[in-house]
């Protein structure tokens, strides 16, 4: 049976709010809601949500669909870039490269790719421990924790060509059974359960 894991799509950046409690944008909330249109969400039988907003707007629709409650889980959260607070898109998109570049090392504060590859992995591994492996589930979260988590089920470095493309809004598939990943980084309103 299929694990998913979930990226929220597009937010409404706002510079003055900070940033997990930013929410969707209209067209984050546009493709969360096709995506809650795709048979397999009809599937699910848990839905394990960040507790940032961006990550519970997402889930909350799909959940809709799948006639669910949203489990909230907060050690599932987006590494912790707190210490920076907002930084302009092309300043963030060159911290990000650093802190998958220096896994070991903090960007100016900001919590170590290392540190929150092991948050991530041990908050999927602790739900995974007690989920019944023949019911889909999914985990609703973030790019950067998203492909640290990537990383860890592919037995790969950690590396920045692991993170999704198009900056949100994708999903990567594992196996309940053996957390193999099945398929690659695709866009969550078209992929289809094979």
């Amino acid at each position: 049976m299929f694990g998913l894991y979930i990226t929220h799509p597009q937010v409404q950046i706002d510079s003055s709010v900070p940033v997990p409690d930013w929410g969707l944008s209209a067209v984050g909330r546009a493709r969360a809601e096709t995506c809650a249109r795709q048979p397999w969400v009809q599937r699910l039988t848990r839905i394990i949500s960040s507790g940032e907003r961006k990550a519970i707007e997402t889930a909350e629709i799909l959940a809709a669909t799948a006639g669910l409650r949203i489990e909230i889980d907060p050690s599932t959260h987006e590494n912790d870039r707190s210490a920076t607070g907002f930084l302009q898109p092309s300043d963030f998109e060159k911290a990000a490269d650093w802190f998958f570049a220096h896994p070991e090392e903090s960007y100016r504060g900001w919590e170590r790719a290392t540190d929150a590859q092991a948050r991530i992995v041990g908050a999927v591994n602790a739900i995974l421990a007690t989920h019944d492996a023949n019911k889909p589930i999914a985990f609703i979260g973030h790019g950067g924790v998203g492909t640290l988590l990537k990383c860890h089920m592919s037995a790969t470095p950690i590396s920045r060509q692991r993170d999704q493309p198009g900056g949100g809004g994708n999903l990567f598939c594992f196996s309940l059974a053996d957390r193999r990943i099945s398929c690659d980084w695709t866009a969550m309103e078209i992929w289809q359960e094979s």
